[in-house]
């Protein structure tokens, strides 16, 4: 079933990337360019912003903070002045382990503005104008980690499951007005969010292969993308488990 108008060619394209200084969001706007879209790429990290335009020709880099939202506001016009905008992706992140027995509010805090308010900027910042033109397609990054409460996830997950019903229901709200929406729940990528785990991850990819599992779901407009399927399908359905059932699951699982 297609959830989103397909995007059989990407060339000529305006893509927008928001959190594109490395991992899954550097990895995807590489992706884009290399099938033909014009990309911009936004994150805080102006070298690597810089770096990344510089090999990548036509490409634009713009330096900000997501949880600036006069930042976004001003990057938004400098990316529509280009055209049409047919691709805005929300791919920055932020992660540190959390439990309640160490409980951080400024860590919270932390987790909320970056993962999730950051998101509702950019939305403020290109809504409009998708709405205007009536076109366009906003892709947001979750996690798996959203599908259910996890140990250590205390401040990531519960931000990670917001953009999950934000996103089913901007769907909802959007698709008669011709903008596509999809959601995008990675298992375990190779990424500085993940360089610091202590643990061992389970069906580890790259950032590469990931870039690629989210091409193909656009391409086949899917609303959720979530990858790699060995992993995520049991995440899936243990969030389909009665509580007693996924509680005892989940402290199985991690050990915790």
């Amino acid at each position: 079933m297609s959830f989103n108008p397909l995007v059989p060619d990407w060339r000529g394209k305006n893509a927008w990337l928001v959190g594109a200084s490395s991992g899954i969001g550097q990895a995807t706007a590489h992706a884009l360019h290399a099938a033909g879209a014009r990309v911009f790429v936004s994150a805080r990290n102006a070298r690597a912003l810089d770096s990344f335009a510089q090999s990548h020709p036509g490409a634009v880099a713009l330096a900000l903070d997501v949880t600036d939202p006069l930042a976004l506001k001003a990057a938004a016009q400098t990316v529509l002045a280009a055209g049409p905008l047919d691709l805005v992706m929300y791919c920055a992140g932020y992660y540190q382990e959390l439990r309640a027995t160490g409980f951080d509010l400024a860590e919270m805090v932390k987790h909320s503005e970056v993962n999730y308010h950051g998101a509702l900027y950019l939305l403020d910042a290109v809504l409009p104008a998708l709405l205007a033109q009536r076109s366009g397609h906003i892709s947001l990054i979750s996690s798996v980690a959203g599908y259910t409460g996890l140990p250590k996830a205390l401040a990531y997950g519960p931000t990670k499951a917001a953009l999950i019903n934000l996103a089913e229901t901007l769907y909802l709200d959007l698709k008669a007005r011709g903008i596509g929406v999809s959601l995008v729940c990675p298992g375990f990528v190779e990424t500085p969010l993940t360089a610091h785990n202590k643990f061992a991850m389970p069906a580890l990819i790259t950032p590469e292969q990931a870039a690629r599992e989210i091409l193909q779901g656009w391409t086949k407009g899917e609303f959720e993308i979530h990858f790699p399927k060995r992993f995520t399908r049991w995440m899936k359905a243990l969030r389909l488990l009665p509580y007693g059932m996924r509680f005892a699951a989940v402290r199985k699982i991690t050990s915790l």
